[in-house]
This record gives C-alpha cells, sequence and structure tokens, in this order.
C-alpha cells in the first residue's frame, strides 16, 4: 500500500501540474518537466529495488524455513546418535558381563577338572589295580557289586553330564559374545552413518546459513536505496509542488501587470480624450469672445453714427456657448489585493472520504498531520505547511491532509456518495493571512 500510495502521488503531482498551469513562463514550465522527468526515473527505480525486495524476501523466507527444516534433522540425527551411543554402552555392559560369565565358566571348568583328577589319584592310589575294576572285583557281594556298579555309573555319568553342561555353557558364552560383537559392530556402523549424515546436514546448514546472510545484506542494501530514493521521491514531489506555486504566482504576476497595462493604457486615452475636449472648449470659448468682440464693435459704430436720442433700441442678442464634457468612468483595479486574502489561483478541486476507496490502507485513521478528518474543515494539497487557511467559496478550510499536489485541492467529506457527488469542480482560492 505504500508502494501504491507513493505511486498515486507521483501520478497526482504529474497530473495536477497538467491541469491547472495552462500558461506561465517557459523556464517555469521547463523546470517542472524537468523534475517530473527525474522523479518518473526516481520511481522507476523505486518500483524497480522493490521488486528486488520482494524476491530477497521470499528468497529469505525460503532459506529460513530451509534452515528450520535443517535443524529439526540435525535434532532428530542427534538424537539418535544419543540412542545409538547409549544402545552401544548397554551392549558393552552386556559384553563385560558375557566375559565374566565366560571366566566364570573356565573357573568352574577348571574347579570340576581338578575335582576329576583327585577324585582318580584316589581311586588310583587305593586300589592295587584298575581303579573301577578293582573296585567291582573286591565286592564281597553281588549287592554289594551292583551297589559299586551304579556309583560307578553315576560318577562317569555326573562327569560326562558336568562336562557337557560345562561345554554348553561355553558355547552358549561365546555365541551370545559373538551376537553382542555383532551388533555393537552394527551400532558402530549406524553411528558412522549418522555421523556422516550429520556432517553433510551441517554443510548443508553452513551454506544455507552463508546465503541467508547474502540475502539479508542484500536486502539491508536495497532497504537503504528504497529509503534513499522515497526520499528522492519525496522531495522531487516538493520540488515540483514549489515550481507549480512558482507557476501560478508567475501566472498571477503576469494577469496583474496585463491588468495594470490594460489600466494605464485606458487612464492614458481617457486624459488624451480630457485634453482633447479641453482644448475643444478652449477653442470654442476663444471664437465665442472674438464673435462677442466682433458684435460690441459693431454696436459701438452704430452709436456713433447715430447723433439722435431716438428711442431706437439696440437689442443685443446673448448667446450662451455649450461646452460639452466627457467623462469616462475610472477603470476598476483589478490587481489590487482582495480582502479575502492572498489570491493564489484558479484551483481544481475534488472530494475524497476517510473510506477504504478513498485512503486505502489509512482507512479511518488520522490525517498525515496527526488531526481527525472534519467535513468542512480539512482538505488535503501539497506544497503548502499544515494548518494553512484558504478561502475557497467563501468557505474557509485548513491544509491538514497531504495526497495532492499544489493546485490540487482535496476536500473532506463526510461520506463517500457526497465525495462523489463533489466531482470536478474549479475555484478561485485565498490564502488567509
Amino acid at each position: 500500500m505504500k508502494k501504491k500510495k507513493l505511486f498515486s502521488l507521483v501520478l497526482a503531482t504529474v497530473l495536477t501540474a497538467a491541469t491547472v498551469l495552462p500558461c506561465y513562463g517557459a523556464s517555469t514550465k521547463e523546470k517542472i518537466s524537468n523534475a517530473q522527468a527525474e522523479q518518473a526515473a526516481a520511481q522507476s527505480q523505486l518500483d524497480s529495488i522493490q521488486s528486488r525486495i520482494d524476491e530477497l524476501n521470499s528468497k529469505k523466507g525460503q532459506s529460513e524455513e530451509y534452515l528450520s527444516e535443517l535443524n529439526q534433522q540435525l535434532d532428530d540425527l542427534q538424537n539418535r546418535l544419543q540412542e545409538l551411543q547409549d544402545q552401544y554402552d548397554a551392549k558393552q555392559n552386556e559384553l563385560v558381563q558375557i566375559q565374566a560369565d565366560l571366566e566364570d565358566a573356565k573357573a568352574k571348568e577348571e574347579e570340576q577338572y581338578e575335582a576329576m583328577k583327585l577324585r582318580i589319584q584316589y581311586m588310583y592310589e587305593n586300589s592295587s589295580g584298575n581303579g573301577y575294576m578293582a573296585m567291582l572285583f573286591s565286592s564281597k557281594s553281588i549287592s554289594e557289586l551292583i551297589s559299586r556298579a551304579e556309583y560307578i555309573q553315576k560318577i562317569s555319568d555326573f562327569d560326562r553330564d558336568l562336562m557337557q553342561e560345562y561345554e554348553d555353557t561355553v558355547n552358549q558364552v561365546k555365541e551370545k559374545e559373538t551376537q553382542v560383537q555383532e551388533e555393537q559392530a552394527a551400532i558402530v556402523e549406524l553411528q558412522q552413518q549418522s555421523s556422516d549424515q550429520q556432517e553433510a546436514i551441517q554443510e548443508l546448514y553452513a551454506a544455507a546459513y552463508q546465503e541467508l546472510r547474502t540475502y539479508s545484506a542484500e536486502l539491508d542494501d536495497a532497504k537503504s536505496s528504497e529509503s534513499a530514493l522515497v526520499d528522492e521521491i519525496n522531495s522531487k514531489a516538493d520540488a515540483i509542488n514549489d515550481l507549480i506555486r512558482q507557476a501560478k504566482e508567475e501566472e498571477i504576476a503576469a494577469q496583474k501587470k496585463a491588468e495594470e497595462e490594460a489600466a494605464a493604457a485606458a487612464a492614458a486615452q481617457q486624459a488624451a480624450a480630457e485634453a482633447e475636449a479641453e482644448a475643444a472648449r478652449k477653442q470654442a470659448a476663444e471664437a465665442e469672445a472674438a464673435r462677442v468682440a466682433a458684435a460690441e464693435a459693431a454696436n459701438a459704430a452704430a452709436k456713433a453714427d447715430t447723433d439722435t436720442s431716438s428711442s431706437s433700441g439696440s437689442s443685443s442678442s446673448d448667446s450662451s456657448a455649450s461646452s460639452t464634457t466627457t467623462e469616462s468612468p475610472s477603470a476598476s483595479d483589478t490587481s489590487s489585493s482582495s480582502s479575502s486574502g492572498t489570491y493564489l489561483g484558479r484551483f481544481k478541486l475534488t472530494g475524497y472520504c476517510s473510506c477504504s476507496i478513498c485512503t486505502g490502507q489509512w482507512s479511518g485513521g488520522s490525517t498525515a498531520s496527526g488531526t481527525t478528518p472534519t467535513a468542512g474543515r480539512t482538505i488535503a494539497m501539497g506544497g503548502v505547511p499544515f494548518g494553512t487557511k484558504l478561502m475557497i467559496n467563501g468557505q474557509v478550510y485548513t491544509v491538514e491532509d497531504r495526497g495532492t499536489a499544489y493546485g490540487h485541492v482535496d476536500i473532506f467529506c463526510s461520506s463517500h456518495s457526497e465525495a462523489l457527488s463533489f466531482g470536478v469542480q474549479y475555484a478561485d482560492v485565498y490564502q488567509l493571512s
């Protein structure tokens, strides 16, 4: 919206300059055209930079999302490595226990072997012939023979079972040891795979983080350029408003000069007419005086020729001279200052309200000067300070908002329908002291 508002301000400045300044000095017109061209070029650069900012923001967001995913993968791998380490430690403890069991089995085997040796040695030392055979043949009865044979069988079975149990135990322990070692090797392999994967993800993370830093740096530079261009565009807008105001003042001065020259010409013409009339009057008076003198001379001559005191009356004709005085009305001084204030010119008038159609994202908010917009008081126009009082069609308004260039007054209305019905008008504008 900020971009749209700024573009609207630029467009409004250009259109206002084209509509409210019908005539003014060529040099001022060239300055306005140059300033508008520079402003349009800056606006084009700003549009390009803002597009780049949007692109960088998008890329930065993607990089941040990718980094978040990599972080999650690293956390998962770290947890997996910890689980594998716990499993490895458990298998190591199990292996230690198995090795201890194997040592116990070997110790038991050694103990059993020593016991067997002692038993065989005893039988050998206490019998004159073959131990078991001597024991059998030395029996004194059949029942004793059978008892001894059963005893010998039990001893033999016991030794055999004990040896088999030992062998089974040793085999089981070795098998368990082999199984645990294989499981340990598998865990180590998984640990290595997870560690390799972790290193790969860390490399990806470092690259993505560097990319994010690059985007952030470019974004900071772009925003700095954007801020500088916005300031430049605003400065150009102010300069254009000043030039438009200057052009208006030049137009008013030209009109005033023309009026003064016309008034001077009318005064000169009137003075010439009065001088001509005065000369004609003097000429007529002189002719009348000559005629009267001639008549008086004739009368005197006639009186001198007549010696009688007859009652002939002399009549004299009194003629009155008529004089014509032509008087023309004094021209009105159209160039004098108005009692309504300083005349600024004939400005373009439009209406606006606080709806989203008229003010966009600033809908329902305060004016640019921070006041609450009020119908019948608030107007918007650039090129003059906030708080400037302008008289338009007999109504006094206060400049409290922006959005239009100098020479275009936007009058605040209480509703959108009222703003639409206001339409586009033109009126003489006066600035009050």
